[in-house]
Formats: C-alpha cells, structure tokens, sequence
C-alpha cells in the first residue's frame, strides 16, 4: 500500500504524498521529505499473495545465533503467532519486508520515528557528520547545542546528562535520586517499565508482560527490596505507601501517560496529587518520557499536563533513530554527577555525533507550526475509525490517544490501569493483528504496547488502515 494521487491535489512520492491546497501549518513536512532515492507508483490493489518465506527462513536461522532468535524480546510475536517479520527498509510511515511485503507502520521503530523514517535532511545531515568521524571519545560541539534544544524545550531540564538508552537514562537517574535525598526506597507502578535494571524488574511491562514472564531471574531480592509498587491511577494506594515508609521513599517514578501496558492516560488530577505527595514527602517525582518526550507536546507529557518533575528521563526521539538516552532536571540536582559531584556514572559512546546530529534535525522538525496539531487529527481519526469500525462489526473495543501515540483494546473499557488492560481479549487482538499484517498494516505485536504516528502519516494512510481493520474485524 502506499499513499497515491489524490483528490485534494496530492502527489504520491513512494510512502508520503504531498498536500498542495493544505495550509503549510497542518503538514509540517519538509519538501525534501516528500522524496525518495526511487520514485515508485503502486497499484491500488491488494497483493494477490502474501508470503513470509524468507522472513521465516531467516528467523529459523536467528534461532540459533541468538537467544529466541531476537535482539529484543517483544520483536518474537510470542503473543500474537507466528515468527516475526524480518524487515529490509523504510521510508516514510512504511516498511518493506524482505519478502517485498509493504506495510504502514504504527511502531515507529518504538516511538523515536516521529518526523517519518529516513527522512532526506536527516540522512543527509549525517552523511555529513560521518565524514568527521562516528564517535569522538571527546566532547563535541553537537552535544552543546542538542542539550541547549533539550533544555529549552523540557521544562524541568536545566542541566542534561546523555546516555545511549532509555534503560541506562532510567538507571542513571535512580541512582541520582538516592544520591540526592540519601534515601533508598522507590515507587513504581503495575505495569509501567522503565528498562530492564535490576531495580525496575517488579510488575513491570513491555515485554515483560507480553511474554507472561514473573518478576526476572537472577535479579536478587536485595536489589529489589527497596522497590515499592502501586496500581496506576490509584492515589490511595500511593498515600499508604508514603505513610507506611515515612522518610524512606527516594522518589516516584512514572510514565506520565503508560506506554508499556498498552496506552493508558492519567486520571484528572492524578499527576497534581503525585506532585504533592512527594513535595509533602521530600521525595523527588520522576518523569519517564522516554516515550511520551517530544512526542505529546514540544515539552512532552509535563508540559503538556502542566505538571513539573523534579528528574526527567527521555530517549527515542531525541536521537532520531540512532541509540540514545537522557536524563535531567533541577541544576542543584543534576551537579550531584560525576565529575560535577560524586554521583558516578559514565558511558563511551555517549553524546555521540551521530545521534546528536540525528536529534537535532529531528527537533528543528518538530518545532515547525502546526505539528502536533496535525498529529493529533491525524491519530485522532486513526483511533476513531478503528473503534467505529470495531463496534461495526459486533466487537468490544476501547481506545484513546493524545497527539501522536495511541492505543486500543478488545473490551468495553474504561481502562485505568494494568489490571483493567488484562482484561481485553489477547486472543482476539492475536488474530486482528494477524489479519491486518496481510492487510499491509504493521502494528506492535503485542496488546500490551502503544502504538505511534508520524508527520510522514497521510490521511490516505488512515482510510486504508481502517478499512483494512473493518475488513479483518468482519472476519474475525
């Protein structure tokens, strides 16, 4: 599938199409990201096979070279069937596999794909950073000015630390937190997950629930003692932890909006009673954007909801694409980093110039009027056309988005937290998401992860989506 000329002066260049008549504000694209190396027409009609000989050729190969023949473990399709697509390129809000199979894309490579895959001004601009070298093992000037966007742009961040992943951001800024307060005991909540550290491993989600695995072996009771659990959405729960732990509790940490039990959002006034108690407490509050960070607003989920943490961690998008972490927050707190202050913590290919340079240009992007504006609407009638076409055909659906991510379960709703997402029919999404692979549409391939859009998503992306999913609901 791909998008095609169209009745509003559109020009299809690939995977993207052009809006001519549509004000400049509402599709922020680049003219440069409307192009491609080959220029391709596609046909309107569905491929008359579909085959993933190669893709399961390959992973019976990867079988034996790695362990569950992955690099991560949500990419085995444990919960949906089958093997896992081997993809071989993109472009765009699509994806080729290589079994020459097309697919729009609602993974993003995870949410960093904000502005569209290989984009042509982020390519280029790290071709040119590849002529000076890949990594430096120094300081470079590339880390100043992506920490000067950071900064600006986050409104907690007035010093940064960059790292190479959301997990090693996640680990660095706990430690800080128990540097900082002296106190050891942290709260997190069912579900939420914050990479895969020792202390982290606790009711956690991603993949951890995707696969129906326990709590992690060989992470030791010690390391996880300190580790306090609620369920989203529940203050109570929260305020009987800070009461039953007086002047132990480090910080709360959180994903503003989750992202790793599928898409759930916060109650109102949830994170304002967060933000209390662990003022009231003396504990730090923690913003997990790793997700959420440029991709709900400009200033992510806390500026978005108006709430300041303390600490900030982020990743995905502000690398681009390319391997990268960050945390930060009040500068009486980030001086406690080494070598600023005696919180150690270091990394060898941190700041890089290629991720820095990746998440400059994909921020600059970002920045243009009009849009997060046009990924709400977009992602908007996305959730909205899949829920129609759910409660069509005789489904229990629910859903819900904020600006460029989404998400969607197979029951009535309302979902509040972890325990609620377990309700929806696994095995249904099982089959609408096999369905819809050959359909061309790629979702995650899990329930219990939120789905992303992009700037490089068009309308004509949407209507084929959800016809796809009105044709696979009928069906299953």
């Amino acid at each position: 599938m791909a998008a095609l000329i169209n009745g509003v002066g559109g020009v299809g260049f690939g995977s993207l199409t052009c809006y001519s008549k549509l004000p400049k504000t509402t599709l922020p694209l680049s003219r440069s990201s409307c192009s491609r190396v080959r220029m391709t027409v596609y046909a309107d009609d569905k491929q008359t096979s579909y085959t993933l000989k190669k893709s399961q050729e390959a992973f019976n190969d990867a079988m034996n070279l790695m362990p569950g023949g992955v690099n991560s473990p949500v990419r085995a399709f444990k919960s949906v069937g089958g093997k896992p697509i081997f993809m071989d390129s993109v472009k765009g809000s699509h994806m080729w596999d290589i079994d020459g199979n097309e697919y729009i894309d609602y993974v993003g490579s995870w949410g960093p794909a904000i502005i569209g895959h290989a984009d042509d001004e982020v390519l280029a601009a790290l071709a040119e950073t590849m002529k000076k070298g890949t990594s430096f093992g120094a300081p470079c000037l590339l880390e100043n000015v992506l920490a000067e966007m950071v900064i600006s742009a986050v409104p907690s961040i007035e010093m940064v630390r960059f790292v190479n992943s959301g997990t090693e951001a996640c680990m660095g800024v706990l430690r800080l937190a128990r540097a900082f307060t002296g106190r050891e005991k942290i709260i997190k909540f069912e579900g939420c997950y914050h990479g895969h550290a020792d202390p982290f491993l606790v009711k956690a989600g991603s993949g951890v629930v995707t696969l129906g695995l326990p709590d992690s072996p060989g992470v030791p009771k010690a390391t996880t003692s300190g580790t306090l659990t609620a369920p989203y959405n529940d203050i109570s729960a929260v305020e009987s932890l800070f009461n039953s732990n007086k002047g132990e509790i480090a910080a709360l940490i959180l994903e503003p909006v989750v992202g790793n039990s599928g898409f759930i959002t916060p109650k109102p006034d949830f994170l304002e009673a967060i933000r209390q108690l662990t003022k009231e407490n003396g504990s730090l509050l923690i913003f997990d954007e790793v997700m959420t960070g440029f991709r709900l607003s400009y200033g992510g989920a806390q500026e978005y909801f108006g709430i300041m943490p303390d600490l900030t961690t982020l990743g995905k998008i502000i690398g681009g694409g390319l391997p990268v972490g960050a945390y930060g927050g009040k500068r009486e707190i980030m001086e406690m980093v080494a070598p600023a202050g005696p919180m150690y913590q270091a990394g060898t290919l941190s700041g890089n110039p290629l991720a820095m340079t990746a998440g400059i240009q994909t921020l600059k992007r970002l920045k243009a009027p009009g849009t997060y504006e046009y990924l709400d609407r977009i992602t908007g009638d996305l959730v909205q056309g899949l829920l129609n076409a759910g409660k069509k055909t005789g489904h229990a659906i629910c859903g819900d988005h904020i600006r460029g991510m989404f998400g969607f379960f197979f029951t009535e709703g309302p979902i509040h937290n972890f325990d609620d997402a377990k309700k929806s029919d696994a095995a249904k999404f099982a089959r609408f998401y096999q369905g819809m692979l050959q359909e061309g549409v790629y979702f995650a391939p899990s329930q219990f992860e939120a789905g992303f859009t992009s700037l490089a998503h068009s309308p004509e992306d949407i209507k084929k989506t959800i016809a796809a999913a009105e044709k696979v609901l009928s069906e299953i």
